[in-house]
């Protein structure tokens, strides 16, 4: 054969093994249901980062204070390669930090990192996180949120904004008349259910499996994800679920209303604040004047905007779904950390004493107080402050957790796996004393983000739990179960040791010591001190 004849025969079955995939493919570029989207790679070239991704119209004009509507489509390709706007917020907290473009309206949006290498087919474990900030404050886009690392153990990870404070949580009746499912007040947790349904939609095409998506989240967050868990909107999009520090049950720090509680709630703020009701008004205050509103110190009782039983979003309370069993029959892994707000004791110039802590004990439980005090002792002033932390920390997020965990090994009908994070980080600007494993130390180690936090030096050990709590929040993802190779044994929780792990510099599981103050709580609510 001649040698030109030869070289046109090789040319052409090389351009027949190229099909149009092949020729055209680029992994930063992928398809979703609105359009492609191009993202970025990480600078070690494992992990894809997707930035930015609208999951629903933005919530502006007459879409102010309606359910989330779906995302517009694009044509040709849109840049994912940024964050994007946090939601607009009253109350961010001092530790938290956003790398983004500032706060919006506009900022229903959300990010995904996967393995560089992972395939349309490779049907990974998908992690959906929720941020907490009291469902005032926080977003995706804060630095300890970053997926990189956690997506580097084989897992998609997805971050998401949802509505806040007076834009995700204001009821009022005129809303609920033009709403079809005649409900107002929970737009944030609706944007929670609307991205979780995107992410099943489109996920697939990231390397994800829509049928392994695991909700995880921290305060306001865990608050979120047993709710998501409860909701009949979003129970079956759910494969498996992590709370930490956090469960929408009473006994903790945020309760939800009725419905016509926070429409008239709600509503009264409104004509406090704004001079009106009228729902039209409202919708034509700027940004600046509803802030101005809800951050108002002369109105009283001061205006909080948080979830209430809707009957749409919720059916009924959350603490009832449960215990009918019609949550989802999913595992579960919770748990909370040892000095949640215990600083709140610790760093007070006025501390408790024997006499002032039984006394208050007397107050709260009458005639149970011998039992509250054998339960939380005060016999000197050591012990009478280190019972006052156990009790804030408690009351704050640990016995609400306790109560969903409880719950769901009652009806769940799933394995249920229970933790405390036990290890005090190294002090920081944020919190330079000594506060203990306080309420969100946690957040860095799971996501393996220890250097987006302002702390000189790390320890060994610090490093070592955090690539440890990695493992077992991935391997949950991927199974339902935390256990490994390498790892120390998780039992589940549950009769008759309720075992639980501790995760310290040297993690253990050990018998719950603590039961007895839960259901000593319980059987013994407090009813709140009337304004």
């Amino acid at each position: 054969m001649p040698a030109r004849s030869a070289y046109f025969l090789a040319l052409v079955s090389l351009s027949l093994s190229l099909t149009p995939t092949a020729l055209h493919a680029d992994p930063l570029k992928v398809k979703t249901a609105q359009g492609k989207v191009e993202g970025t790679l990480s600078a070690d070239a494992k992990v894809r980062a997707f930035k930015g991704i609208p999951y629903a119209a933005p919530p502006v004009g007459t879409l102010r204070w309606q359910a989330p509507q779906p995302p517009a489509k694009h044509d040709g390709t849109l840049a994912a390669k940024e964050y994007g706007h946090h939601c607009v917020q009253t109350n961010p907290f001092a530790d938290m930090v956003f790398k983004d473009a500032g706060e919006s309206e506009d900022c229903l949006t959300l990010n995904i990192w996967t393995p560089a290498d992972a395939k349309p087919d490779a049907k990974l474990p998908v992690m959906f996180w929720v941020h907490g900030g009291g469902f005032t404050a926080g977003g995706a886009s804060e630095p300890r949120h970053d997926g990189v690392s956690l997506a580097r153990h084989g897992v998609v990870v997805v971050t998401i904004n949802y509505r806040l404070g007076i834009f995700g949580f204001f009821a009022h009746p005129q809303l609920t008349a033009e709403s079809p499912h005649h409900a107002s007040g929970n737009c944030g947790l609706l944007d929670q259910a609307a991205a979780l349904s995107w992410v099943k939609d489109n996920i697939r095409e990231f390397g994800g499996d829509p049928a392994n998506i695991t909700v995880f989240g921290e305060s306001a967050g865990s608050f979120s994800v047993s709710t998501l868990m409860a909701s009949p909107l979003s129970e079956h999009n759910i494969a498996h679920a992590i709370g930490e520090s956090g469960a929408a049950f009473s006994g903790s720090a945020l309760n939800y209303p009725a419905l016509a509680t926070a429409e008239q709630q709600d509503s009264d703020f409104a004509q406090a604040a704004f001079g009106t009701t009228d729902l039209a008004a409202l919708r034509k205050l700027s940004v600046e004047q509803l802030i101005a509103g809800a951050t108002s110190k002369t109105i009283k009782p001061s205006p909080r905007f948080t979830p209430n039983i809707d009957g749409y979003y919720f059916p009924k309370p959350v603490a009832e779904i449960f215990a009918a069993g019609e949550q989802a029959h999913i595992p579960v892994l919770g748990g909370w950390n040892a000095d949640e707000i215990r600083s709140a004791i610790t760093m007070n110039p006025v501390k408790p004493t024997p006499d002032s802590f039984a006394a208050q004990a007397q107050k709260n439980y009458g005639d149970a107080a011998p039992g509250f005090l054998a339960l939380y002792p005060a016999k000197t002033d050591a012990e009478a402050i280190q019972s006052a932390g156990d009790l804030m920390s408690d009351n704050f997020i640990a016995f609400s957790t306790w109560k969903w965990l409880d719950a769901q090994v009652a009806t769940g009908q799933a394995p249920v796996y229970r933790y405390r994070f036990d290890l005090a980080a190294p002090p920081d600007k944020f919190h330079p004393g000594a506060p203990g494993a306080f309420h969100s130390d946690d957040i860095e180690y799971v996501f393996g983000t220890l250097d987006a936090r302002n702390i000189a030096v790390w320890r060994p050990e610090d490093r070592a739990l955090s690539e440890q709590m990695e493992q077992y929040w991935t391997n949950f993802a991927r199974t339902g179960n935390p256990n490994g190779a390498g790892l120390p044994t998780w039992p589940a929780y549950g009769p008759p040791a309720w075992d639980v792990m501790h995760l310290d510099a040297t993690s253990e599981a050990k018998p719950d010591t603590q039961r007895a103050r839960y259901e000593f709580l319980a059987a013994h609510p407090v009813k709140p001190a009337t304004p």
